[in-house]
């Protein structure tokens, strides 16, 4: 389908030039900056931290380094076409580790599944070997269900934009791509009935946290996760993912896109309907003719357009489920620890009662979570025989005093230093006792990374994918607002870097062709 360009632009030839204004830094936001700008369009990049990349943070002390956002870089090809088309190879900006395991998974019972970086035989081989029974061929045909999936869903649902249930019909018509992709089954489903062990299950279970999300409620189609993972290999950058957020913006630089840092955006103005440009919080006020912005958006439609917001969009988001939040550990830990791998995952035996601590009617931080734990073997990293573990675990989303549905209050007094030791307590009862070896520990709550990167309660993704029409609740790339485009997480076609990428793309195709 080819892109629309916005009508009523000038033209630079046969060329559409726009003043384009991105509000936020995040990596979607400068994706798209970097886009619009090698199309020819002048772009004013405002930013109301301190520094670039949102959520993809990091913290420096005492020689240790950790990314404080996302840890496992998968899909790179949605950042090799982007630099590509920047300017130049992404390898030659920042250096790739193909990681090999990809992941210890350990388990309730004991049981550890080394889970290889890349390859679907491998990775179904690794199952065999680790569960036993049926576990090989369990996996092999899951993931060749999530690769029919793929094929089925990429181009339509995950690079092009969303309008809504009518862009249903082409596949409701085909039998064969519904059967595929089961609208009607959630991703639970879809485990217990291809999978005969339960921690075979545990791990697809996991890959609904991928979108913030419930297995329970999550559809099938995430299923598609574990194929990308499996297909095109799990990675490490080297120095950090932060080292990815860095390069993107010194290629922002070379384009020649004007950043400017610690200016929060107040409002989007408007003009007969249309984007006139923003108001800074100096009162100062920026002409546009597209905003992008790469802001959460219930605060786009909900302060930044003011009265000026469109309903419908409000309407949605009331209605959709908002992501996960997470608890983030950053620990100094002295000496190495055998066993271990660059991703490392502890399950507990109660799955379930994870998510209902997090999605039910009485939230909690959850008394026995899953923690991932990301510990790079990286001399960048961290001080000679020493390591730097960024842990996480889910968690229920932030608001004062608990107020909001959903949500506990996580700046009450004591409550994240003692979920931080109940954590590594955690730890410790699975077989890996960090507590004697600390040098020192930082933590990071849902309330913490609201204030740092305007994440509503700290919700990692935005919303969920929890209910069959979690997708068509999702903000569209283009507003109902002439001019106004949304990218990032909280917009289509959903959180994590590769999905940020791609909305990246469908803005940049949406406000117009070179």
């Amino acid at each position: 389908m080819a892109p629309a360009p916005v009508l009523g632009l000038p033209r630079l030839g046969s060329r559409v030039v726009a003043r384009v204004v991105v509000i936020g830094a995040g990596m979607g936001g400068m994706a798209a900056a970097a886009r619009l700008r090698v199309k020819g369009h002048e772009v004013t990049v405002i930013e109301a931290a301190d520094t670039h990349g949102g959520k993809l943070g990091t913290y420096r002390r005492d020689g240790f380094a950790f990314d404080t956002g996302p840890s496992l870089f998968t899909l790179p090809a949605v950042y090799r076409d982007l630099f590509l088309k920047t300017g130049g190879p992404l390898e030659d900006s920042v250096a790739l580790v193909p990681l090999d395991p990809g992941f210890h998974v350990r388990f309730a019972d004991g049981t550890l599944l080394p889970m290889p970086g890349v390859g679907a035989g491998a990775a179904a081989t690794a199952m065999g070997d680790a569960l036993g029974g049926r576990a090989a061929d369990d996996w092999r045909g899951l993931l060749e269900r999530g690769g029919r999936m793929w094929a089925t869903t990429r181009r339509p649902f995950l690079e092009s934009p969303l309008h809504g249930m009518r862009d249903l019909v082409p596949l409701a018509r085909d039998l064969g791509a519904v059967r595929t992709v089961a609208p009607w089954r959630t991703l639970r489903g879809l485990g217990t009935t291809t999978l005969s062990d339960w921690r075979a299950q545990q791990v697809l279970d996991r890959y609904a946290t991928y979108a913030g999300s419930d297995p329970r409620r999550a559809p099938a189609v995430l299923a598609t996760i574990p194929y990308v993972e499996a297909t095109f290999g799990a990675w490490h950058v080297a120095g950090g993912l932060r080292s990815l957020g860095d390069a993107l913006r010194a290629r922002l630089d070379e384009r020649g896109a004007t950043m400017r840092f610690g200016v929060p955006v107040t409002r989007i103005a408007l003009s007969s309907g249309r984007v006139a440009g923003v108001v800074l919080a100096d009162g100062t006020r920026l002409p546009a003719d597209v905003v992008v912005a790469n802001a959460d958006a219930r605060r786009v439609y909900g302060e930044l357009l003011g009265a000026d917001a469109p309903r419908t969009p409000l309407r949605r988001l009331a209605r959709a489920t908002p992501s996960l939040a997470g608890f983030v550990l950053l620990l100094a830990v002295s000496g190495r620890t055998p066993g271990l791998a660059h991703n490392n995952v502890w399950f507990p035996r109660d799955y379930d009662a994870e998510f209902d601590a997090i999605f039910g009617r009485r939230p909690q931080p959850v008394p026995d979570p899953t923690v991932y734990a990301c510990v790079p073997d990286d001399p960048g990293m961290r001080p000679d025989g020493h390591e730097a573990w960024f842990v996480l675990v889910n968690a229920p989303r932030h608001s004062p005093g608990g107020a909001e549905r959903g949500t506990i209050d996580w700046d009450a007094p004591g409550v994240g230093e003692r979920y931080a030791d109940l954590v590594l307590a955690r730890l410790a009862e699975r077989g890996t006792d960090l507590r004697g070896r600390l040098l020192w520990r930082e933590l990071r709550t849902p309330a913490d990374l609201e204030r740092t990167t305007g994440a509503p309660g700290g919700a990692i993704y935005g919303t969920s994918s929890n209910g069959p029409r979690a997708a068509f609740l999702r903000p569209q790339n283009a507003s109902p607002v002439p001019g106004l485009f949304l990218v990032g997480g909280s917009a289509h076609p959903g959180g994590g870097l590769p999905l940020v990428g791609l909305s990246a793309e469908i803005v940049a195709n949406l406000v117009g062709r070179a």
